[in-house]
């Protein structure tokens, strides 16, 4: 057995206004259990994964939920997230216990992630690589000129993926990522993207139609859905 040596960042500072309520959406609960506690739930139980660090708002910081609060300790903590996702995650990444050498990086609103991804992205990013999980494009993609604007072409999907999370990095190739992007991380969607532009190489592994992220009202109520199978 590997001693623990793998660090997980979940970004979990946002507003999550589109889900519709006036609470954080990542605090809400689905099928009785708040939904950035199901986030944080795999990786507590992963033998590999040495500190949980979960990336708050600060006002959240100072009164965090106390089912929250009730689990901070040697594995879990908590740290002051910023006004954009790659500040939250850079600020995480400061907090996590150096031993970590392998960082993953979750969303706080996917809440089914399964240990067969966690493990998948794992053996990736210790084998020196980026990794994360995706999908491929079943869908035909359309380019508009801007919505409602005409169609400009129909996309090639070949080859295109929806990307995931949990997205693991040796953690020496994301924190270099970082700091070559300074200032500009925030224009990337993705921690993956980031390494990308860094010139490092990153793989897709398996994911899960399951590993779906809860952004809207109607999300919540298929993640009740899923949450009872």
């Amino acid at each position: 057995m590997s001693l623990p040596d793998v660090g997980v960042l979940i970004a979990a500072a946002g507003r999550g206004e589109r889900a519709g309520a006036t609470d954080p959406k990542q605090f809400r609960a689905i099928h009785g259990v708040p939904m950035l506690l199901r986030a944080i739930r795999p990786f507590a139980r992963h033998p590999r994964v040495r500190e949980i660090v979960v990336a708050l708002a600060v006002d959240r910081l100072e009164q965090p939920p106390e089912w929250l609060a009730a689990i901070v300790g040697d594995r879990l903590r908590l740290a002051a997230g910023g006004a954009t996702r790659a500040e939250s995650v850079r600020a995480a990444l400061d907090a996590l216990d150096p031993a970590c050498t392998i960082v993953l990086v979750h969303d706080a609103a996917r809440p089914f992630v399964s240990p067969e991804i966690v493990d998948s992205v794992i053996d990736a990013a210790a084998g020196g690589v980026g990794a994360l999980p995706g999908i491929p494009v079943a869908d035909t993609l359309k380019r508009t000129a801007g919505p409602p604007g005409a169609i400009l072409e129909t996309v090639a999907r070949a080859g295109l993926w929806r990307a995931q999370t949990p997205q693991g990095f040796p953690r020496t190739m994301i924190e270099e990522a970082y700091r070559r992007a300074g200032e500009t991380a925030g224009a990337y969607t993705d921690d993956a993207s980031l390494v990308e532009a860094a010139g490092f190489p990153v793989k897709v592994v398996p994911g899960s139609d399951r590993n779906f992220k809860v952004t809207t009202e109607a999300d919540f109520r298929l993640a009740e859905l899923v949450a009872e199978t």
